[in-house]
């Protein structure tokens, strides 16, 4: 039986030709993913380990809970101290920090990945490339990468600011660096060390002192003797390598996103392949009923039956686990490439090739081949001895087709259940997942009611067939004539066309809701921001922003936490007097006519958690505050991006935040006021935003852009995997119609008569497949929506017609496309030898 399904395989493998790739592309996605992780995880760790190669110990600063902000023990002294320890070769002090510069063009230059790192300048750590070191206060050194970035040259003037108001600096020196926190799209500034320590610590103080190990003394030795002389609670010692691993699990963490994305296509294009691979073997069982019944016939049982398919399986199999780690492997070496745009490099270095990924592409490609192949295989095995004297194919057995169908009617109503259920709750992490797998479970059904729906629904869409003639009529006929396999046809199409209609639907909701809402928050024309409660505006700042030309009002914002109900909110401290030409507060109770010391108004959100409402009273801590405090709460709002968790009086707010002495924003309402006039007025401050309603709907939607990436991804596999199902599925067909082509070419249809019914039957799969597929697309999407609705009041359902147009168009062009192969083929046969045949 082995023999008969390796010489089944030869004879068939141009039938299989499909199915491999259609697996090959999921291993390749799987496989790719894994040797491309491990490989940028080694090159990570080669990368810190270059950077800290002649590091052995590096000695740092504790920071004391109960005496914030006192001055560094790393001092002078203390390096003297460590300099005159046995095995110690060399001792560097140096000043971390961060800053943010603004490039050429006046944009700050911030971090997508990595870090904004700021450093005194260390020749053995950053090697120059151009230029000389910073040796005075108003001179700076930058990565070849940040210059680049921000279109930096020698000798250019740079505007930077690490935590307060904007500094300029001449640019004297370009250097290289190993540092994989930059190198992964973070920014470096070198300074000279006493320009270092005014910014970052304080004069003769350093933050951290690295240390050179001598030959013959270990970094684990020297790290025990440097510790047994540091003041235990104030400074502690860590060898070179453990700061390497540190910073290469720090990298790690910022591009593991990058794998996520391509583990989704793998999933999706195994998935969809599944289906191609269980209709191929289905066709070729129903192709070789005969075959089958004659070596039952001979004395084959029906369990070598199925190990004999299963066997053509795993061939099939392996040979795609072949291919698509092959493919893979391209995969994981365009991968940083592609990945390394924007300003963010990774770490370079050789494929690591281990035994996971040869693993997964062996267990995901046979696997999924030989699950798919199984349910084929039971089939064929049921085939009687008797079979082998009938010259016909045998039809569909009904029974199956009603146990099918009974079986996706449970899941039907089990899908409708939990997306209903799901969707009629509050939103929350749980009842969103319930709603996606009710929409899981609902796409199921449609596949196993898909053999029962699709004669409808072809006779339906036969209305514009028929239109073609005898042509259309016979494509209409061929479609119906096994629904079970046009189903299994259309399934890859269903699902594509499900998972694109549906995010684009998510998608196109949710960022009208974003605009809509950042309309409905704010009534201020700009937003001046800091980005996080830890830095802060000048308020002198504040005042000039007050006098620019068009501006009407300028309202400073003191943003904090706040401990409320038992949880971490923001709170927002605003001037009473100015917030209602700023902010847009739709209040259902109470209002802030009282607001002031002692008063906050608080979010609908926050109301419902702590079952408050307003005249009550809650307890709360206020930012660095110690010990709680009971507020009257004077008003209830509905939920609003712009006022946050809570609303309070500025004074007291900012009295409690972590930067007393300054705001976090500045809403400003003006008539002809342009951006930058707001931004000379603050200083041209990189650390400050300056957003109109535009650029602020564009940031609240950044994840938008993700899944548009992934709907257009999903989208190519889907069409990919789908033309190769259609393929394979008309060329089994035109080999099963051969005599009754050649009828039809005597009976005096002509060759494009032929190509055009091969073209239009593919059509009306794809169409079959795209309506269900929009069914459930559109249907998921309202059920998930729901939910967004539910936390985001300006919610709607929003179709993207332009979207969904170019779906279905898509979908029409890919059977029309993928049919021209087999039609041709179908066109080629001879009227006398087709007859002939069988």
């Amino acid at each position: 039986m082995l023999t008969t399904a390796l010489r089944n395989v030869l004879a068939h493998k141009a039938r299989l030709l499909m199915t491999v790739l259609a697996v090959c592309l999921g291993v390749a996605f799987v496989s790719g993913t894994l040797v491309f992780a491990d490989s940028t995880a080694a090159a990570q760790r080669a990368a810190a380990s270059r950077n800290f190669t002649d590091v052995a110990v590096s000695v740092s600063a504790k920071e004391s809970p109960s005496a914030p902000g006192r001055p560094s023990v790393l001092t002078d002294a203390l390096a003297r101290r460590l300099a005159g320890v046995p095995g110690v070769a060399a001792v560097r002090p140096s000043v971390d920090g961060s800053a943010v510069l603004n490039a050429a063009d006046g944009t700050p230059l911030r971090a997508k990945q990595g870090m904004n790192l700021a450093a005194s300048f260390d020749p053995a750590r950053y090697p120059l490339a151009e230029g000389h070191a910073p040796a005075a206060e108003g001179e700076i050194a930058v990565d070849r990468g940040t210059a680049a970035a921000g279109g930096f040259h020698l000798g250019d003037t740079v505007t930077l600011a690490t935590d307060g108001p904007a500094l300029t600096a001449r640019l004297v020196g370009i250097v290289t660096t190993q540092d994989t926190r930059v190198t992964a799209g973070g920014t470096l500034t070198l300074f000279d060390r006493a320009a270092a320590q005014k910014l970052f610590a304080t004069a003769g103080h350093y933050t951290s002192i690295d240390v050179s190990a001598g030959p013959g003394t270990s970094q684990y030795e020297l790290a025990q003797r440097i510790e047994g002389m540091l003041p235990a609670d104030q400074a502690e010692a860590t060898t070179g390598q453990a700061q390497a691993d540190q910073q290469a699990i720090y990298v790690g963490t910022l591009t593991r996103s990058y794998q996520k994305m391509p583990m989704v296509f793998a999933g999706v294009s195994l998935f969809i392949g599944s289906f191609l691979v269980v209709n191929t073997f289905t066709m070729l069982v129903s192709r070789r009923t005969r075959e089958i019944a004659l070596l039952r016939a001979v004395g084959a049982t029906r369990r070598q039956v199925v190990r004999s398919l299963l066997a053509e399986a795993v061939v099939v199999g392996v040979v795609a686990s072949v291919l698509g780690f092959a493919l893979g492997l391209g995969i994981a070496s365009v991968l940083p490439d592609l990945l390394s745009g924007g300003g963010n490099q990774l770490p370079r270095g050789p494929l690591v090739i281990g035994a996971r990924p040869v693993a997964a592409a062996l267990f995901v490609g046979v696997g999924v081949t030989v699950l798919a192949a199984w349910l084929p295989s039971r089939r064929a095995a049921r085939i009687a001895p008797i079979e082998a004297l009938r010259s016909a194919t045998r039809p569909a057995v009904r029974s199956r087709l009603r146990t099918g169908t009974g079986v996706g009617l449970l899941l039907l109503g089990v899908g409708l259940l939990a997306s209903l259920a799901g969707s009629a709750k509050d939103a929350s992490e749980e009842n969103l997942h319930s709603a996606m797998l009710g929409c899981g479970v609902l796409v199921a059904a449609l596949i196993l009611l898909a053999p029962v729906v699709a004669p409808p629904v072809i006779r339906l869409t036969g209305c514009l067939t028929r239109r073609f003639g005898i042509a259309g009529r016979l494509a209409q006929q061929n479609a119906l004539r096994d629904p079970r396999r046009t189903a299994a046809t259309a399934a890859t199409l269903l699902i594509s066309t499900a998972l694109v209609s549906g995010l684009a639907t998510i998608g196109s909701s949710t960022g009208q809701a974003l605009d809509r809402q950042a309309a409905d928050g704010l009534g201020a024309d700009y937003v001046i921001s800091t980005g996080n409660t830890m830095t802060g505006i000048d308020p002198a700042a504040v005042q000039r922003v007050a006098g620019t030309p068009g501006v009407r009002t300028a309202s400073a914002v003191a943003d904090s936490t706040a401990v409320i109900g038992g949880k971490v909110r923001e709170i927002s401290g605003v001037d009473r007097a100015s917030v209602d030409q700023t902010m847009k507060l739709d209040f259902l109770s109470g209002s802030l006519k009282e607001l002031g010391p002692g008063r906050i108004a608080i979010s609908s959100n926050v109301a419902r958690e702590t079952g408050v409402g307003a005249g009550g009273q809650v307890n709360a801590r206020m930012g660095r505050g110690e010990g709680f405090t009971k507020y009257t709460v004077v008003g209830v709002y509905q939920d609003n991006p712009t006022a946050r968790d809570a609303v309070g009086a500025r004074d007291e707010v900012q009295r409690n935040s972590f930067k007393p002495d300054s705001v976090q924003r500045i809403l400003v309402r003006g008539d002809s006021v342009s951006e930058g006039a707001l931004r000379t007025a603050v200083g041209n401050n990189p650390l400050l935003k300056v957003q109109d309603r535009t650029a602020l709907v564009r940031e609240a939607a950044g994840t938008m852009s993700d899944l548009l990436t992934l709907m257009y991804g999903l989208l190519s596999i889907g069409v990919v995997i789908s033309a190769l199902g259609i393929v394979n599925t008309l060329a089994m067909s035109v080999t099963e119609r051969t005599r009754e082509i050649g009828a039809l070419r005597a009976l005096g249809m002509d060759r494009p008569g032929v190509r055009q019914m091969i073209r239009l039957e593919a059509v009306t799969v794809a169409a079959f497949g795209t309506l269900l597929g929009l069914a459930g697309g559109l249907f998921g999407a309202w059920a998930v929506g729901a939910l967004t609705g539910g936390a985001m009041k300006q919610y709607t359902l929003v179709l993207p017609w332009g979207t969904l147009a170019l779906v279905c168009l898509a979908s029409l062009v890919i059977g029309a496309v993928a049919a021209a192969v087999p039609a041709r083929r179908a066109a080629s046969l001879s009227p006398l030898e087709a007859v002939a045949e069988g």
